[in-house]
């Protein structure tokens, strides 16, 4: 086997060929979601090591798939390792998590993992208009107007891709995952 100085083309893996190498222990996976996200369910023996820290953490040796939840994250994780210089072969699941499970693979949760952060916040906007429109019956019209709020700013994160209720239910307590229990 002989080695370049030069770097590596990106690549992009399957699930399929995944499994295939994660049967013959050919690679490690790396799961570039935030831990909260990779306590909700994960490739199982995957590393969590989080997007904005994938330059400084010590990586494996060898051949590394990275995996996030729609492709984009893990993207930019090979695009930064590859523009460091990292020294081994690196490849991108196409799909994300989701792409393996539609594949049939299982994945693996935490135990005590909390609810999906898109669910938290489908539940706390539903939550949030129905008290607008129910209040503003019973109580007060000018109530309608939370309902118009919590309108307002679901359609500015459609469009802007930041969702400040996804911020704000990210940092509550029950959404912390410790660290430690995030390896394998």
């Amino acid at each position: 086997m002989t080695t370049t100085s030069s770097m590596p083309a990106p690549t992009r893996i399957n699930a399929h060929d995944l499994a295939d190498q994660l049967a013959a222990r050919d690679v490690t996976v790396i799961d570039v979601r935030e831990p909260m996200e990779y306590a909700s369910g994960h490739i199982s023996g995957s590393l969590n090591i989080p997007l904005a820290r994938i330059t400084q953490a010590d990586l494996p040796r060898g051949p590394l798939v990275l995996v996030c939840q729609s492709g984009n994250r893990s993207a930019k994780a090979l695009s930064q390792l590859l523009q460091q210089g990292h020294p081994h072969p690196v490849a991108d699941l196409v799909g994300g998590v989701p792409a393996w499970q539609q594949a049939g693979f299982d994945v693996r949760k935490l135990k005590g993992a909390p609810l999906p952060l898109m669910r938290q916040v489908q539940i706390a906007a539903g939550s949030l208009v129905l008290l607008g429109v129910i209040l503003s019956q019973t109580v007060a019209p000018g109530w309608i107007w939370l309902s118009g709020f919590v309108g307002a700013g679901l359609t500015f994160a459609g469009i802007s891709g930041f969702c400040g209720m996804a911020r704000l239910l990210a940092a509550m307590p029950w959404n912390k995952v410790a660290m430690g229990s995030q390896l394998k």
